[in-house]
């Protein structure tokens, strides 16, 4: 069986693809990469001497390209996607082409070719903000920044594809990811990273908008359970069970790194901040069998080990990113 995971160079879909590789792996599948290596992608991350693994550079927009690697895919599992709310904010033209326009190029070769399942990963952040409770898959959607809005857009394009066409979509929706090999602009390594350099780190506001936090490992096993358990037409929400402030957070991460609050620097908030995610992941859990294995605080203990350890691979990618932006 041959797997097409796109942007797996990135933090979530090399992890994934590590699991499928790993040797204990049920039907040793072949998996083939595609990835553009855009700023957030790095071949650093993927095992590219595994006797199992093809990879493709290039871009998910790109039909021919698309259509030629998942007329030789038996599934797919689609994480390529801009997703830096930030970036998004500045400039949204990538995030419409690349969410919505790159997944609907998928989608029409695996109609094609009778590709699926096609596992289409997707956020918590098309909900919207919710003040209390937590979301079943079945809330409307109603995203606040044009990143949740593009990859709102996308669910919906796959979801009609199973119920226009009858293709074996399938729909994740996970909480905040942290662990090994996330990119350093997202929240956690950004301020483990500053702090081990002796930096200040940015809090928006008075940091009190709340996440849930998902160990990567714990997402990529719910995936997995959604690719080979999963129903066609379905969504399923994938949680961590742990939410937190930013400030909470922040608090954790600066004791993790032997830091002090004067260490915080407190910036405008984000436009458009949502206030609140929190996913109901009762259907996974009863469904699937799915349950978070990794605590949370083991688990950021180890994230921060890791970022600790890693210097030779977060330091090119930051100053990559201060280049870009100078």
């Amino acid at each position: 069986m041959n797997v097409l995971v796109t942007g797996a160079a990135g933090f979530i879909g090399s992890r994934y693809a590590r699991l499928l590789l790993a040797p204990d792996a049920p039907d040793a599948p072949r998996v083939t990469v595609l990835d553009k290596l855009t700023y957030a992608g790095t071949l650093d991350n993927l095992e590219l001497g595994h006797p199992r693994l093809e990879f493709v550079q290039g871009d998910i927009c790109d039909a021919e390209l698309v259509d030629k690697l998942v007329a030789d895919a038996d599934q797919v599992v689609h994480f390529a996607a801009e997703s830096h709310v930030d970036r998004s904010i500045t400039g949204a033209a990538d995030f419409v082409r690349t969410n919505v326009l790159g997944t609907q190029t998928l989608l029409d070769a695996a109609l094609r070719h009778g590709t699926g399942p096609f596992v289409h990963v997707s956020t918590d952040e098309v909900y919207g903000s919710i003040e209390s409770g937590s979301w079943p898959e079945d809330h409307p959607l109603q995203p606040n920044s044009p990143y949740s809005a593009s990859k709102a857009s996308s669910d919906l394009i796959a979801l009609s594809y199973h119920r226009t066409h009858g293709l074996d979509v399938r729909v994740t929706r996970c909480s905040n990811n942290y662990g090994p090999h996330q990119f350093p602009e997202k929240v956690i390594p950004l301020f483990v990273t500053n702090l081990l350099d002796g930096h200040k780190v940015p809090l928006y506001g008075e940091g009190r908008n709340v996440r849930d936090w998902l160990h990567v490992d714990d997402h990529c096993q719910g995936i997995d359970l959604v690719r080979t358990k999963g129903r066609p037409g379905e969504v399923y929400n994938i949680g961590g069970g742990t939410e937190l402030t930013n400030r909470e957070l922040t608090g954790l991460l600066l004791q993790a790194c032997g830091a002090d609050w004067d260490r915080v620097e407190y910036v405008e908030d984000r436009k458009g901040h949502d206030l609140r995610y929190s996913v109901d992941w009762s259907k996974a859990r009863d469904e699937l069998g799915y349950r978070p294995r990794h605590d949370f605080t083991g688990g950021l203990a180890d994230t921060v080990a890791w970022y600790r350890d890693n210097r030779a691979w977060w330091e090119p990618l930051k100053r990559r990113v201060t280049e870009e932006r100078a």
